[in-house]
Parts: structure tokens; sequence; C-alpha cells
């Protein structure tokens, strides 16, 4: 059986190997046009190698060419590289829109067409915005002036100005501790607090709130006019209330800023007052 064995391995050797003749006839005249001397493992060797150079040829195509950008799975860098150039462009055509309106300003300036009170700057365009922006009350912000407004009810001072009547209430400006205090010597007409974060700051007294100015590092100063007082807080990171509004004793005008001492003085009849004489801390 072994001898078989070797015997069929040997004629399959025998059959690759063998030769044949491929010849190419004219059919009229029956002359050959040529011929071709091959066999099985030849045409076999032939057909591999260009099945492996074809899927060469293929895998570079897809490599180094844009046709991978058609294939499944190729094509989400293109669609992040789109999303950033749109949200470049959506941010340059904001830009040069400002831009535009600014230079417009600027040139009926020049022409003598405009009178000051329509010059729009860039600046005074991040202003506008920035206090629509503040100033913008949502449902959100409403519940969490109305807590904070129950919270401060509760504190207030009765004092007797000047043994005069009538008796006059008086509220905490914030909750907070005291580290700087009244020194009109040191030309320091009030006091400063150590307020928690997202501390509100309330009115004293009942009044109107006549200047609200942000200052140099984005803070504010609000000042409010009473029956007889004059109240002012300064480092206000949040104003809730415009110029000309009517507040209430106790009523929240503001937030004090994050890690700022909230400064707070307050006036009688144009001289200052020591607050911590009239209001317990």
């Amino acid at each position: 059986m072994i001898l078989m064995s070797e015997e069929k391995t040997e004629n399959l050797w025998q059959r690759l190997r063998r030769k044949y003749l491929l010849s190419v006839v004219n059919e009229e005249t029956l002359t050959e046009q040529f011929h071709l001397r091959l066999n099985l493992l030849s045409v076999f060797t032939f057909l591999t190698l260009t099945f492996l150079l074809t899927l060469v040829l293929f895998s570079l195509l897809i490599l180094y060419t844009p046709i991978k950008n058609v294939l499944p799975g190729y094509g989400e860098d293109i669609r992040r590289s789109l999303i950033s150039e749109t949200a470049r462009v959506d941010s340059l055509g904001t830009m040069l829109e400002a831009q535009r309106r600014y230079l417009e300003s600027m040139k009926q300036v020049l022409a003598g067409d405009a009178t000051s009170d329509t010059i729009i700057s860039l600046d005074s365009l991040q202003l506008v915005m920035r206090e629509e922006l503040l100033l913008a009350k949502n449902e959100a912000t409403e519940e969490f002036i109305a807590e904070y407004e129950q919270k401060e009810k509760d504190n207030l001072q009765l004092f007797d100005v000047q043994n005069t009547k009538p008796v006059y209430t008086i509220f905490r400006p914030a909750h907070g501790v005291v580290t700087e205090t009244y020194a009109p010597e040191l030309k320091r007409f009030g006091i400063r607090l150590q307020t928690p974060e997202n501390e509100n700051v309330t009115a004293v007294l009942a009044g109107t709130v006549v200047l609200l100015e942000q200052e140099e590092d984005n803070t504010y100063t609000m000042m409010l006019q009473h029956a007889q007082h004059l109240s002012i807080y300064r480092t206000v990171g949040y104003p809730m209330r415009k110029v000309g509004e009517v507040v209430q004793a106790g009523e929240t005008i503001g937030l004090a800023a994050k890690d700022k001492m909230l400064g707070f003085e307050l006036w009688l009849d144009g001289r200052s007052i020591n607050p911590e004489e009239v209001i317990a801390f």
C-alpha cells in the first residue's frame, strides 16, 4: 500500500509538470500564428502572483487615494472636520459682521453724518450683550431670588436714628464676617464683608436703584437712594436690579462676587455712618 501511495504522488507531480502546447491557428489557412508551452504548475504560479499583485495594488489605491472616503467607516474624520470648520466659519461670520458695523459707524463719524449717540464700538456692543445676559431672568433665577429673599426676612435690626422718630428697620446687606471695619480717618467710609459663595445682597432699606456701574474687575457698584439714607454696595458679582427700579427693604438686589469681599457704605444726610453701629452682622 505504501508503494501505491508513492506512485499516486509521483503521478500527480508529473501531471503538474507535464508540458502542454497552446497553439493559435488561422482557421482559413490552418497556419499556426503563435504557440505557447506551459504546464499546470506554471499556470497556477502565474495566477497566484497575479492575484497577489492585484491585491497589493488595490490596497495601495485605497490607502493613498480619496477612494477610501467612499468606503464604510472611513468618513468619520471628514465629518468631524466639516463640523469643526462649520463652527469656525460661523464665528468668523459673527466677527466680520461686528467689524463691518464698527467700520460703517466710523465712516459716518469721519464724514460728519453721525452724532456721537450713534457710534457703536465693539466694546459697547459687548457691554450691551453682557448687560442683557446678566439681567435676563428665567424661571430658575426667579426661584433662586425668592429662596434667598425668604431667608433674609428675619435678618433685621431696629434702631432709633439720633434718638428721633420714626424707628427704622435696617436689614443686613449680606451674611458674612466683617474683615475691614469703618475707619473714616483712613478714608474708609464703609466696611468689607467676607461672604459665602453665591451669597445674596439685599437692600437695607426701601428705596430706588440710582446707580449700576461696572468696574474694571467685572464686578458692579450699586447705589440705592432711600428716604433719608444712601446705601452703596461694592464688588457685586451679579446685579439683579436695574437703574430706576424700586426695591423693598430686605429684597435681593444681587449676588456677591466669588472670591471677593463685599463693600458696604451707609450715608445719612451727606455724612457716613458706621454700619456696625446700626446693623448686627
